[in-house]
Protein backbone atom coordinates (compact mmCIF):
# COMPACT_ATOMS: atom_id res chain seq x y z
CA UNK A 1 0.00 0.00 0.00
CA UNK A 2 1.14 3.46 -1.12
CA UNK A 3 1.84 6.14 1.73
CA UNK A 4 -0.61 8.29 0.08
CA UNK A 5 -3.30 5.24 0.19
CA UNK A 6 -2.16 5.43 3.89
CA UNK A 7 -2.58 9.09 4.21
CA UNK A 8 -6.37 8.36 3.34
CA UNK A 9 -7.19 5.68 4.84
CA UNK A 10 -5.71 6.51 8.35
CA UNK A 11 -8.21 9.64 8.22
CA UNK A 12 -11.42 7.31 7.22
CA UNK A 13 -10.44 5.26 10.16
CA UNK A 14 -10.73 8.03 12.09
CA UNK A 15 -14.33 8.98 11.02
CA UNK A 16 -12.99 11.80 9.08
CA UNK A 17 -12.50 12.44 5.40
CA UNK A 18 -9.92 13.27 3.11
CA UNK A 19 -9.13 16.67 2.37
CA UNK A 20 -6.65 17.82 -0.54
CA UNK A 21 -6.17 20.70 -1.58
CA UNK A 22 -4.72 21.92 -4.96
CA UNK A 23 -2.42 24.90 -5.56
CA UNK A 24 -0.35 26.13 -8.10
CA UNK A 25 3.13 25.92 -7.75
CA UNK A 26 5.30 29.28 -8.64
CA UNK A 27 1.60 31.62 -8.34
CA UNK A 28 3.02 34.49 -6.47
CA UNK A 29 6.21 33.30 -7.00
CA UNK A 30 8.83 29.86 -5.87
CA UNK A 31 9.10 31.05 -2.46
CA UNK A 32 5.28 30.69 -2.02
CA UNK A 33 5.60 26.97 -2.31
CA UNK A 34 6.82 26.34 1.04
CA UNK A 35 4.58 28.96 2.86
CA UNK A 36 1.35 27.65 0.97
CA UNK A 37 2.19 23.91 1.23
CA UNK A 38 3.23 24.59 5.29
CA UNK A 39 0.50 26.36 5.72
CA UNK A 40 -2.41 23.81 4.25
CA UNK A 41 -0.61 20.87 6.74
CA UNK A 42 -0.61 22.92 9.36
CA UNK A 43 -4.57 23.50 8.88
CA UNK A 44 -4.88 19.77 8.80
CA UNK A 45 -5.32 19.03 5.25
CA UNK A 46 -4.74 15.14 4.35
CA UNK A 47 -2.18 15.56 1.41
CA UNK A 48 -1.94 18.15 -0.87
CA UNK A 49 -1.90 18.44 -4.79
CA UNK A 50 0.89 20.53 -6.49
CA UNK A 51 -0.19 21.77 -9.62
CA UNK A 52 2.08 22.43 -12.55
CA UNK A 53 1.90 25.20 -14.55
CA UNK A 54 1.39 24.53 -18.69
CA UNK A 55 0.58 26.33 -21.37
CA UNK A 56 -2.06 24.29 -22.24
CA UNK A 57 -4.19 23.28 -19.46
CA UNK A 58 -6.59 21.14 -21.18
CA UNK A 59 -8.55 20.44 -17.80
CA UNK A 60 -8.38 23.48 -15.82
CA UNK A 61 -10.92 26.56 -15.59
CA UNK A 62 -10.06 30.04 -15.83
CA UNK A 63 -9.22 30.49 -12.46
CA UNK A 64 -6.28 27.61 -12.33
CA UNK A 65 -5.43 28.92 -16.04
CA UNK A 66 -4.91 32.04 -14.70
CA UNK A 67 -2.88 31.06 -11.94
CA UNK A 68 -0.71 29.06 -14.14
CA UNK A 69 0.25 32.01 -16.50
CA UNK A 70 1.09 34.06 -13.61
CA UNK A 71 3.37 31.03 -12.38
CA UNK A 72 5.14 30.36 -15.56
CA UNK A 73 5.78 34.74 -15.77
CA UNK A 74 7.69 33.50 -12.31
CA UNK A 75 9.82 30.74 -13.48
CA UNK A 76 8.16 27.95 -11.92
CA UNK A 77 8.31 24.96 -14.00
CA UNK A 78 8.22 21.24 -13.01
CA UNK A 79 12.23 21.11 -12.54
CA UNK A 80 12.72 24.21 -10.53
CA UNK A 81 9.04 23.24 -8.70
CA UNK A 82 10.77 19.81 -7.40
CA UNK A 83 13.93 21.30 -6.87
CA UNK A 84 12.28 24.02 -4.95
CA UNK A 85 10.09 21.43 -2.61
CA UNK A 86 13.22 19.16 -2.30
CA UNK A 87 15.11 21.77 -0.17
CA UNK A 88 12.26 21.49 2.45
CA UNK A 89 11.23 18.01 2.41
CA UNK A 90 11.99 17.37 5.94
CA UNK A 91 9.75 19.76 7.04
CA UNK A 92 6.23 18.21 5.16
CA UNK A 93 4.38 15.36 6.87
CA UNK A 94 2.00 15.01 4.65
CA UNK A 95 2.07 13.29 1.49
CA UNK A 96 2.07 15.27 -1.99
CA UNK A 97 0.31 14.81 -4.90
CA UNK A 98 2.25 16.28 -8.25
CA UNK A 99 -0.85 17.42 -11.25
CA UNK A 100 1.16 17.46 -14.49
CA UNK A 101 0.28 17.20 -18.33
CA UNK A 102 2.56 14.83 -19.75
CA UNK A 103 4.30 17.14 -22.24
CA UNK A 104 6.27 18.48 -19.06
CA UNK A 105 7.40 15.16 -18.05
CA UNK A 106 8.45 14.00 -22.11
CA UNK A 107 10.97 17.22 -21.84
CA UNK A 108 12.17 16.62 -18.68
CA UNK A 109 12.74 12.77 -19.33
CA UNK A 110 11.07 10.18 -17.91
CA UNK A 111 13.16 8.24 -15.56
CA UNK A 112 14.71 11.86 -14.70
CA UNK A 113 11.63 13.28 -13.71
CA UNK A 114 11.00 10.08 -11.16
CA UNK A 115 13.94 10.49 -9.68
CA UNK A 116 13.76 14.40 -9.23
CA UNK A 117 9.93 13.93 -7.57
CA UNK A 118 11.30 10.95 -5.43
CA UNK A 119 14.21 12.94 -4.08
CA UNK A 120 11.36 15.70 -3.41
CA UNK A 121 9.65 12.93 -1.72
CA UNK A 122 6.66 13.21 -4.06
CA UNK A 123 4.27 10.10 -2.90
CA UNK A 124 1.20 10.97 -5.82
CA UNK A 125 1.17 11.67 -9.49
CA UNK A 126 -1.58 12.84 -11.73
CA UNK A 127 -1.45 13.27 -15.45
CA UNK A 128 -5.08 14.28 -16.51
CA UNK A 129 -4.05 14.05 -20.70
CA UNK A 130 -2.78 10.67 -20.38
CA UNK A 131 -5.12 7.49 -20.98
CA UNK A 132 -4.82 4.15 -19.14
CA UNK A 133 -3.75 2.71 -22.44
CA UNK A 134 -0.38 5.48 -22.02
CA UNK A 135 -0.05 4.31 -18.73
CA UNK A 136 3.52 2.16 -19.23
CA UNK A 137 4.68 5.50 -20.54
CA UNK A 138 5.57 6.26 -17.40
CA UNK A 139 4.86 2.66 -15.16
CA UNK A 140 8.59 1.29 -15.92
CA UNK A 141 9.92 3.92 -14.01
CA UNK A 142 7.57 4.24 -11.14
CA UNK A 143 7.73 0.64 -10.86
CA UNK A 144 9.46 0.09 -6.80
CA UNK A 145 8.82 3.42 -6.18
CA UNK A 146 6.28 5.10 -3.26
CA UNK A 147 4.67 7.58 -6.33
CA UNK A 148 1.00 6.66 -6.90
CA UNK A 149 -0.13 7.28 -9.80
CA UNK A 150 -3.96 8.21 -9.63
CA UNK A 151 -6.73 7.97 -12.07
CA UNK A 152 -9.34 10.17 -13.00
CA UNK A 153 -12.69 8.62 -13.62
CA UNK A 154 -15.74 11.00 -15.16
CA UNK A 155 -19.05 11.09 -15.91
CA UNK A 156 -19.43 9.44 -19.15
CA UNK A 157 -17.20 6.34 -18.28
CA UNK A 158 -18.90 3.12 -19.44
CA UNK A 159 -19.47 0.83 -16.89
CA UNK A 160 -16.39 -1.48 -18.16
CA UNK A 161 -14.09 0.87 -18.57
CA UNK A 162 -14.67 2.41 -14.57
CA UNK A 163 -13.59 -0.97 -13.85
CA UNK A 164 -10.50 -0.64 -15.60
CA UNK A 165 -9.74 2.01 -14.74
CA UNK A 166 -10.54 1.37 -10.84
CA UNK A 167 -8.36 -1.76 -10.98
CA UNK A 168 -5.54 0.18 -12.33
CA UNK A 169 -5.92 2.91 -9.72
CA UNK A 170 -3.47 3.91 -6.85
CA UNK A 171 -3.66 6.05 -3.63
CA UNK A 172 -6.75 6.69 -4.70
CA UNK A 173 -9.54 7.18 -7.66
CA UNK A 174 -10.60 10.83 -8.72
CA UNK A 175 -13.93 10.97 -9.24
CA UNK A 176 -14.50 14.06 -11.40
CA UNK A 177 -17.56 15.31 -10.86
CA UNK A 178 -18.62 17.53 -13.90
CA UNK A 179 -18.15 16.89 -17.53
CA UNK A 180 -15.92 20.07 -17.98
CA UNK A 181 -13.12 21.57 -17.07
CA UNK A 182 -12.10 22.66 -13.24
CA UNK A 183 -13.48 25.83 -11.86
CA UNK A 184 -16.57 26.78 -8.87
CA UNK A 185 -20.23 25.35 -9.36
CA UNK A 186 -23.49 26.29 -8.06
CA UNK A 187 -24.35 22.67 -6.87
CA UNK A 188 -24.41 18.96 -7.55
CA UNK A 189 -27.59 17.00 -8.26
CA UNK A 190 -28.59 13.73 -7.01
CA UNK A 191 -27.53 11.71 -10.12
CA UNK A 192 -24.33 12.72 -9.06
CA UNK A 193 -24.15 11.33 -5.92
CA UNK A 194 -26.09 7.61 -7.80
CA UNK A 195 -22.77 8.38 -9.76
CA UNK A 196 -20.50 8.26 -6.58
CA UNK A 197 -21.87 5.61 -4.42
CA UNK A 198 -22.05 3.05 -7.40
CA UNK A 199 -18.30 3.63 -7.54
CA UNK A 200 -17.81 3.45 -4.09
CA UNK A 201 -18.96 0.11 -4.17
CA UNK A 202 -16.80 -1.01 -6.94
CA UNK A 203 -13.38 0.12 -5.73
CA UNK A 204 -10.71 -1.66 -3.44
CA UNK A 205 -9.59 2.08 -2.39
CA UNK A 206 -10.60 5.39 -1.39
CA UNK A 207 -12.66 7.54 -3.57
CA UNK A 208 -12.33 11.01 -3.61
CA UNK A 209 -14.74 13.54 -5.95
CA UNK A 210 -13.03 16.85 -7.32
CA UNK A 211 -13.88 19.51 -9.66
CA UNK A 212 -16.46 22.36 -9.02
CA UNK A 213 -16.29 21.98 -5.31
CA UNK A 214 -15.75 25.16 -4.15
CA UNK A 215 -17.66 25.57 -0.72
CA UNK A 216 -18.29 23.99 2.28
CA UNK A 217 -21.56 22.83 1.52
CA UNK A 218 -19.87 20.98 -1.23
CA UNK A 219 -17.78 19.89 0.61
CA UNK A 220 -20.37 18.49 3.11
CA UNK A 221 -22.28 17.04 0.27
CA UNK A 222 -19.99 15.10 -1.22
CA UNK A 223 -18.24 13.97 2.05
CA UNK A 224 -21.52 11.29 2.48
CA UNK A 225 -20.86 9.97 -0.79
CA UNK A 226 -16.99 9.89 -0.65
CA UNK A 227 -13.81 9.51 1.01
CA UNK A 228 -12.94 12.76 0.91
CA UNK A 229 -12.49 15.71 -1.59
CA UNK A 230 -10.21 17.84 -3.69
CA UNK A 231 -10.75 21.61 -3.88
CA UNK A 232 -8.85 23.33 -6.54
CA UNK A 233 -10.03 26.36 -7.97
CA UNK A 234 -11.53 28.37 -4.41
CA UNK A 235 -7.60 27.46 -2.75
CA UNK A 236 -6.28 28.52 -5.57
CA UNK A 237 -8.15 32.34 -5.79
CA UNK A 238 -8.15 32.19 -2.06
CA UNK A 239 -4.26 32.22 -1.86
CA UNK A 240 -3.86 34.52 -4.77
CA UNK A 241 -6.11 37.64 -2.87
CA UNK A 242 -4.71 36.53 0.32
CA UNK A 243 -7.92 35.26 1.98
CA UNK A 244 -6.29 32.68 4.37
CA UNK A 245 -9.63 32.85 6.61
CA UNK A 246 -11.88 31.54 3.36
CA UNK A 247 -8.93 28.38 3.25
CA UNK A 248 -9.72 27.54 6.67
CA UNK A 249 -12.96 27.16 6.86
CA UNK A 250 -13.31 24.84 4.07
CA UNK A 251 -10.63 22.83 5.69
CA UNK A 252 -13.02 22.72 8.80
CA UNK A 253 -15.99 22.26 7.46
CA UNK A 254 -18.41 19.87 9.55
CA UNK A 255 -18.36 16.76 7.50
CA UNK A 256 -14.56 16.87 8.40
CA UNK A 257 -14.70 15.81 11.70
Amino acid sequence: MTTLQQAIEATTRAHDKAFIPYIMAGDGGLDTIKQQILFLQQHGATAIEVGIPFSDPVADGPTIQAAGLRALEAGANLRTILAEIASFKDEVHIPLVVMTYLNPIIRYGIEAFVDAAEAANIKGLIIPDMPLEEADLVTDALAGKDIALVQLISLTSPAARIEKLAAAAQGFIYAVTVNGITGTRDGFDEALHDHLRALKRIATIPVLAGFGISTREHVEAMNRSVDGVIVGSAIVKAFHEQRLGDIEVLLKAPANQ
